[in-house]
């Protein structure tokens, strides 16, 4: 047992740095990667453990990291703007609408009103264009993918990867003034 440790071990200390690299190249959140990579060595610890033979650990721990990859990837599903807002009191999602100040709640009100919106125009114009028509055509006028893809000829999977990087960069853009707002 104490061999079998010492040889894990080893081929651990060898294959970890160059297995971190070819995942963290493939998977853009650092601690999705990380996870991956824990993944990925404890499931050689444990084929050493059943003592599964293994004749190219190299091969096989890049074979099962590039299926860790596609797993995560199979399960992340597209995510809307909207998805990380906030719940009413019955459960239901916030409309977007519902998350500003109400325009009849006073001057102070109708004043953090307009920057909040001016902030996600701006936010808007920064996107590429691509970005911002997919963005603004799924989420403010609620069209599918599949209906984009037909009319632009674009693949549904452009379409979505555009959409993603919008939500990336709206959410990162926002983030300040909405805890400035949140600060209020």
């Amino acid at each position: 047992m104490i061999e079998q440790d010492r040889q894990i071990a080893d081929v651990i200390a060898e294959e970890r740095p160059r297995l971190r690299n070819f995942i963290r190249r493939r998977v853009a959140n650092e601690a999705d990667a990380e996870d991956l990579l824990q993944d990925v060595l404890a499931e050689l610890v444990e084929a050493y453990r059943l003592l599964m033979p293994i004749e190219f650990v190299t091969g096989w721990l890049f074979r099962v990291a590039r299926n860790r990859i596609t797993d995560l990837f199979r399960k992340k599903r597209p995510e809307a703007f909207g998805d990380a807002l906030l719940e009413d009191e019955d459960g239901g999602l916030l409309d977007a609408e519902d998350l500003l100040p109400s325009p009849d709640a006073g001057p102070e009100a109708l004043y953090l009103r307009g920057l909040l919106l001016d902030e996600l125009r701006h936010a808007l114009a920064e996107l590429p264009v691509e970005q911002r028509d997919v963005f603004i055509a799924h989420e403010l006028e609620g069209r599918s993918f599949k209906e984009l893809a037909a009319e632009s000829g674009v693949s549904v999977n452009t379409l979505l990867s555009r959409k993603r990087y919008a939500v990336l960069h709206l959410r990162k853009r926002l983030h300040a003034i909405h805890e400035d707002f949140l600060e209020r």
